[in-house]
């Protein structure tokens, strides 16, 4: 079972701790699906011993496509891969592009799980990540979108904000579980390089976030959703009963996939691509069918370090009978000092992250790398 992921690389605002590939032009976006369009059907014979289970449009905002250019791409990839009957098919979407009609589009094309990048219902902290929304739209959007009936809805959550307090953050939490979403992804703020968080941090303008704030409130995170029947499933991920995102949990359970678009990644089992994060290099390498894309092929080591970093952020954590015996030897070794500390726990062959191990997890796991 594989998954489709096609990244749409326009948003209309810049906000201030995103790094992703995007461009808030939209003046190249018709060339642009023409040249998305192009590379789908170029690569129809790849991964063409499997079914298609998952279809993902990410971003960028892909909300800002039309339902009929969307629909014009979930058939074209129905038309050249052998995508199952009735696959998960998820849209990111930022609120201020949500009305009731466009959700109806939706629906009606077969999106069937929307993510919806709220992010925050503070004016205070929309503001300051410059978010193209505002409070008001960010719950209307969710109304509508349980009114329009989408059986999955996701929505995006962000903590650790400078001068976020835990009464806010709480109140955000709160308000989405009462707007009945049945998924909620939650991040903490980063500083990434060449954004303007990164800037501001620099120039003195902006604090860098504050470690114990974010520990507190992944704690809080952690404590709110449990009490209301959330399960942890991934580290920045919280679903309902048995609706966890199954093309997220695929690349996490290390599936194979294909990536379409401007900076979109694949992955076969044996090798990685990427596609070049440059939309005009990536429209006219397809208009004069050149390579648009990298390879590596993935050594020993790089496999077992990607499951390592992968799996120990789930709650299916690292499980021994998945690894090669040196592998093994290897992983116990490296894994001993952190079930001392209390940090990671082991019950038959399968190692999982503790509550206190989850604070460290990114350490953790570059401490198991080969």
């Amino acid at each position: 079972m594989a998954g489709i992921y096609l990244h749409i690389p326009f948003c209309r605002k810049a906000c201030h701790y995103c790094n992703f590939h995007f461009s808030t032009s939209l003046r190249l976006k018709d060339e642009l699906l023409s040249a998305l369009r192009l590379e789908i059907i170029s690569r129809k014979k790849e991964l063409t011993a499997e079914e298609f289970t998952t279809i993902y449009f990410g971003g960028g905002t892909p909300s800002v496509l039309t339902s009929v250019e969307l629909d014009r791409l979930l058939d074209l990839l129905r038309e050249h891969y052998p995508v199952i009957a009735d696959p998960e098919i998820t849209l990111e979407a930022n609120p201020d592009d949500l009305t009731e009609e466009y959700l109806a589009q939706l629906r009606a094309i077969g999106i069937n799980r929307l993510s919806i990048g709220v992010q925050s219902f503070s004016p205070s902290d929309l503001a300051y990540m410059n978010r193209s929304h505002d409070a008001r739209q960010a719950i209307s959007s969710l109304e509508w979108a349980k009114k329009a009936g989408f059986p999955s809805l996701n929505a995006d959550l962000i903590y650790g904000t400078p001068g976020m307090t835990d009464a806010t953050f709480l109140e955000n939490i709160q308000t989405m579980v009462d707007a009945g979403v049945d998924h909620i992804s939650a991040y903490a703020l980063t500083v990434e390089p060449k954004t303007a968080l990164a800037h501001f941090v620099k120039s003195g303008s902006s604090p860098s976030p504050d470690d114990e704030q974010t520990v507190r409130q992944f704690a809080l995170l952690r404590h709110v959703l449990a009490e209301a029947g959330f399960d942890h499933y991934e580290i920045s991920n919280w679903s309902l009963p048995g609706r966890e995102s199954q093309h997220n949990t695929s690349y996490w359970k290390g599936a194979h996939y294909l990536g379409f678009g401007p900076a979109a990644h694949s992955y076969d089992g044996r090798t990685r691509s990427w596609n070049v994060a440059h939309n005009p290099a990536y429209i006219k390498g397809l208009q004069d069918g050149k390579p648009v894309r990298e390879t590596e092929i993935l050594s020993t080591s790089d496999r077992y370090n990607e499951y390592v970093l992968t799996r120990l952020r789930t709650k299916w954590g690292c499980s021994l009978a998945d690894l090669s015996g040196e592998d093994q030897m290897f992983f116990k070794m490296a894994i001993a000092p952190f079930l001392e500390k209390g940090w990671v726990r082991v019950s038959e062959n399968t190692y999982r992250l503790t509550d206190t191990g989850l604070d460290f997890a990114d350490h953790i796991s570059s401490e198991l790398f080969r």
